[in-house]
């Protein structure tokens, strides 16, 4: 039998995770982005164990992965019938990721202050 290495997230990916989270990301998310930045290519099934995620919140994590162009995804055809095992990798480092991220909440941030102020004029008029 095949003895195979797990990478599991370790306290400074579990921080990582807190303040994505903090942040607006989803837990799920955040922990799936991490795990696949640290590899060149890997599994769903590496993700599940090395995240603590069921594979239904894999793939919906990697569905938005791919959305947002974080992640790219490969299928590695088996030998003989089945399905193909979908393979992953980053689509972009993560200080890119984190760049991207951060304009988006500016941007939020951005909205936020011109709508209290305009709420301030209005209030102000009466």
């Amino acid at each position: 039998m095949k003895q195979k290495e797990i990478y599991m997230l370790d306290e400074d990916d579990d921080r990582a995770i807190q303040l994505f989270v903090k942040l607006g990301m989803p837990k799920n998310l955040a922990k799936t982005l991490l795990f696949v930045s640290q590899f060149d290519e890997c599994q769903c099934a590496d993700v599940e164990q090395g995240a603590d995620l069921r594979q239904p919140e894999v793939s919906i994590a990697m569905q938005e992965l791919r959305k947002r162009n974080w992640v790219k995804k490969r299928n590695l055809k088996k030998k003989g019938k089945g399905r193909p095992v979908h393979l992953y990798k980053p689509a972009a480092d993560l200080p890119e990721i984190l760049k991207t991220f951060e304009q988006k909440k500016m941007n939020e941030f951005e909205g936020i202050k011109k709508d209290i102020s305009e709420l301030k004029t209005i209030i102000s008029s009466k």
